[in-house]
Formats: structure tokens, sequence, C-alpha cells
């Protein structure tokens, strides 16, 4: 979703704010830009948040809502998920460079989940005791927090950075760092702020909002590219197009359904899902197919289009590449090529490409699309068929089997809920799911464990009025770590379910170690550091956050134990569905 501000400029002149301190400053450049949530973890010198929300609540006036976490990494990520189902930028404060530091994981999957989030953190105290306002105090670790450079932390996973001065204008700083995150490729930025900063007195705020300084608009695709594009695409005989991230913006959901529609083209997942691009349940929806046999590939708005290999397109295959960032600068090394790369907004690009496929197709190419839309169709239709017919054939395995477990998360979860999904390829998942609307899926964007708790607290204070799931392996979870978001849900009457597959192993320290040391030494001893058993009892940690807790082991009680944690979760309590299933490369 591309953030264009909520009203229009009448002035360039700057607001004029009163306040009492730079503090007060900070919080109303987030206000006026629209930021609704600052995802809060307590620190000594970021007080000024309690400070100057509490008296704008008091005085009736707006601002945003401080929201209190009891850990950063699931502060930033409840962030994510915040961001990712409103489309509106959110804000996140820690402690110093301790708090920076704990952040943890969710820096990286910040970076590459394309999403308009303000991190800050303050910076501890360096003036001499009693020489001004927030100076230091007979505090020995205020003298042990200091860096050289706390900004270089996350300075390689972040847009933008700065450390705020006596000289800056604090209100024009937010502004700015706003307008960056906000900026296609959007992206995560932050800001250290000094307590002696933060403290020193003001009479007013005098600043640019963001609106003024403006949010670039979405490019536009180069006419020329789309007319070769359209070109290539009628003329194909098996064109295929690959998503992953652009259903960001969920007005591109209902475009691409248009545009695939009208030439019977499949919709293929990349090999890095990301977000909810097409509907689950949709005909031409294919999930995860080889493109060894595609003429044309369209590739909208992905990192990782297909895996290296017997897979990929071949070599006489024409793959166009559309992208805000086409050249993928986030990451170092990228050996996919491509016959065109069109710099531009994947709305606007399919919004071009259908006007000219309709001026260019005949009626004999028009008979050619229906004909491959039902043979895709067919195909569908008994991938599904099969998909469901393993899983079915699981039923009564003990341990309980993965396919099952995830057959009947498919089965139960109704198309108001909103799926984060942190599990990786070994539950199949996504493969069952039935998700239809645009926002009503999100797979972990990066490559961090423990995403999906905070991020469904957060999707959940933005949209209310939905149900939110987090799907995650008990390795993810035990990262995440889930109890402080149940905590954080619980006060803020905010409640989700979490489902675990639980299965005591880590892929990475078993089914990677076999790969890489087949019979290897590993082997024999029996995996030692890929299993973590006797396991945590996430029940009984579920309960003691004050959320609903429930521990399967019968593949019979599956589909029940969904139901009571969804029943749970519509009646304001969140709720833990730890499922027991057999280790990774061992029969338990």
């Amino acid at each position: 979703m591309n953030y264009t501000g909520d009203r229009r400029n009448q002035s360039r002149e700057w607001v004029n704010i009163p306040v009492a301190d730079n503090g007060e400053a900070i919080v109303a450049a987030m206000t006026e830009a629209g930021v609704e949530f600052v995802f809060f973890t307590s620190g000594s010198e970021i007080g000024f948040y309690q400070e100057a929300i509490a008296k704008a609540e008091a005085q009736g006036r707006k601002a945003p809502k401080l929201i209190s976490v009891t850990h950063e990494h699931v502060n930033l990520n409840a962030a994510l998920g915040c961001a990712a189902v409103s489309g509106k930028p959110v804000a996140t404060a820690a402690h110093v460079d301790c708090g920076t530091q704990h952040y943890g994981g969710a820096v990286h999957t910040a970076w590459h989940a394309g999403l308009p989030v303000l991190i800050t953190a303050g910076i501890p105290p360096t003036a001499y005791p009693g020489s001004m306002i927030g100076a230091r105090e007979p505090e020995g670790h205020l003298w042990l927090q200091q860096t050289f450079d706390q900004n270089g932390i996350v300075r390689q996973y972040t847009k933008w950075d700065h450390l705020l001065k006596f000289q800056d204008n604090p209100g024009l700083t937010v502004s700015r760092a706003l307008q960056v995150a906000c900026t296609e490729p959007r992206g995560p930025v932050y800001l250290s702020i000094p307590r002696e900063v933060s403290l020193a007195k003001a009479d007013n705020a005098r600043f640019p909002t963001l609106d003024q300084l403006g949010v670039g608009r979405p490019a536009a695709p180069e006419p020329d590219g789309v007319r070769e594009l359209a070109a290539r695409l009628v003329k194909a005989d098996n064109p295929i197009v690959v998503v992953s991230r652009s259903g960001r913006d969920p007005a591109t959901v209902p475009a691409l359904v248009r545009f695939c529609e009208l030439m019977g083209l499949p919709v293929a997942q990349s090999a890095k899902r990301s977000y909810h691009c097409f509907p689950f349940t949709h005909p031409l929806y294919q999930g995860s197919v080889s493109l060894k046999d595609a003429d044309v590939v369209l590739v909208l708005d992905v990192d990782i289009p297909w895996m290296i290999g017997p897979n990929a397109p071949s070599d006489d295959a024409f793959v166009a590449m559309v992208d805000v960032e086409p050249s993928k600068r986030r990451i170092p090394i990228m050996e996919f090529t491509a016959d065109l790369r069109l710099t531009a907004d994947t709305l606007l690009t399919l919004e071009a490409l259908e006007s000219e496929v309709r001026a260019i197709s005949s009626a004999a190419d028009r008979e050619r699309f229906a004909a491959r839309a039902k043979r895709w169709s067919e195909t569908s239709e008994r991938r599904r068929r099969a998909l469901a017919d393993n899983a079915k054939a699981a039923a009564g395995n003990t341990p309980i089997d993965v396919r099952w477990l995830s057959y009947q998360i498919g089965q139960a979860l109704e198309d108001d809920w909103v799926v984060f999904d942190d599990t990786i390829g070994i539950s199949q998942v996504h493969d069952y799911l039935q998700c239809a609307r645009p926002n009503s899926y999100f797979c972990n964007p990066a490559s961090s464990g423990g995403w999906a708790p905070g991020a469904a607290f957060g999707a959940k204070l933005a949209a209310r009025d939905r149900n939110v799931v987090a799907i995650t392996g008990d390795g993810f979870y035990m990262f995440a770590p889930g109890i402080h978001s149940l905590w954080s849900a619980a006060q803020y009457k905010a409640p989700y379910l979490t489902i675990v597959y639980q299965n005591r192993s880590y892929s990475t320290g078993t089914l990677r170690v076999s790969r890489s040391y087949p019979d290897g030494f590993a082997a024999k001893a029996g995996y030692h550091g890929g299993y973590f058993e006797p396991p945590i009892d996430f029940a009984a940690e579920a309960r003691s956050a004050g959320a609903y807790g429930e521990n399967v082991t019968d593949p019979k009680e599956v589909g029940p134990a969904l139901q009571r944690g969804m029943k749970s979760v519509r009646e304001g309590t969140s709720a833990v569905i730890s499922v027991w299933l057999p280790r990774l490369l061992q029969a338990d």
C-alpha cells in the first residue's frame, strides 16, 4: 500500500505546535504523520514518550497510542505486523544500545519486509552531572551504555539513520525519517535520541509535516516495456506469473485476478513467499509449480523468483521482472537473469498491461486464453484433491502427521482470519490454507524466526474486526519469545490464536546436517544439537500469561482443539494450541 497521507496540503507553511520540550515535538511530528502506535519497551531515557503521550491524552489532543511490550524483539515484530495490515507508518522505542541489540533478528525481518517502520532508541546521557537537564546521574551503568556509533548496530539493515542533535529540528527530523520510510522501496529507518536532547525545553515545535515533505508517488511502467511485455504474453503458449510481495498493496490482488482471468494466466508462488498476492482458492492459483516449460515468466515484486536448478525457467524463456527496485540493491549478490526489468509499481503495471492486451488481442487469442484457463483450472483442482487425499490418508497416524495438522488448519480457518505463517516448507500449511481476501495471509518475509506471534499481536491492534492466527514451528516459537506477545495481547485486549507444530527438532540441525553429511558422525551420534527434549510445555506457559493453552497428541482431537482455540479468541482470550508431531528424521 502506498502512503499518500490523510489530507491534502492546503499550504506549505510549516505547522506550529505548542510544546514543553523536544520530546513533545517528536511525538507531535509522529501524530501529524498519522502514526497511530508507538510500540514501547521501557528505558530511562525514553520516558519522554510516556510523558508526551499521557499529556496529550489528558488534554484531549491526538497522539499515538503507547503500546507497552516487554521484549524488544516482540516490539519490532508487532510493529511490522501492524504496518503490514494497516499500510500506515508505525514507530517503536527501545532502551539505548542494549534495547537496540535486543530488537535482534526482527531488524533483519524489518529490512526485508518492505514496511514503513520508524525504529527509535534512546542514547545514554554524556553531559556532566548537574550541567543540564537530562545529564548523567550517579549511576554507573550510564557510562557503560556509551558506544562510538550506536546507529552502526542497525545501519546495514535500514534505509536511513540519524542521531538527533541539539541543533536539529526534532519535528522536521521525524517527518524526514517517515518520508524515507514511506517512499518506495519502503523500509525501516532508525533514529537515536539522546536524553539531554529529548528533555531540552522548547516553547513550540515548528516543522513541516510528512504530507508537506511529500511521499513519492508510485512509479509508472515505461510504455515501450509495457508494449513489449504485452505482445510477448499474447503470443505465449505457456506463460506464468510469479508472485511474492505485490500483495503489500491489497489493491493489486483484484487487479491481478482481472488480468489473469483475461489471459488465462496461472499464478505461481515464488521460492520465498511473503504477502497475499492472489486468492489461494482461485482456479488459476497453482502454489509452487515448475517453471521449466514456461515460455514467458512475469515476475511481480519478488526477491527470490525461483530456485536455481531443473525447475527454473529455460534459457529460451522470456523473463520480465517488475519491481519498484528491480536491481535488488539490498541483496549483495544476485544471479537471476531477466530479459526485461521494469522499474514500476505493480498495480500501475497491471493496469497498463490489461489495457494493452485488450487492445492487441484478437478473438482467436481470447479463445486460446480461455482454453489455457480451463487447462490450469483442472491442474489446480487435481493438486488440491491430491493434497487433501494425502492428508486424509495420514489422519490416524500417531504421532500426528504434519499433513493432517496442516489440512485441519486449512479446514478450520474461515475467511475472516488473518494468517501469519512462520513455518518452513516441511509443514506444507500454505498449500492447505484457503485465504481468499487481500491482507489475509502474511509469511515471514525474511529468515529470522520468531516473527509470527509479535506480528499477529500488532496486526490485531490494527484490525480489530479480524481474527488473527500465528502458525509456527516450536523452534521459531521459542525464538519469538511468544509469552511476551501474549502478555501484551492480554493487556490491550487484542487476542490472537497461536498454532505450534511441535516436532522438538531444528531442521537446520537435522535435515540440513544430513544433507551435508549423509551417514556422517552427526547422524550416527543421533544429531546432538538438532533436537530439544524434553520440550517446553507451551500450553502451561500460555496459561501463565492469561491465555488458553492446550497440548494435542491425539489426531482425532486436532480439529476440535483448533475450534476450542478459535472460540477462545472470539471470546476475547488468546490461545495457544500445540500439536505433537514426529521428530524430524526419527520416528517417535
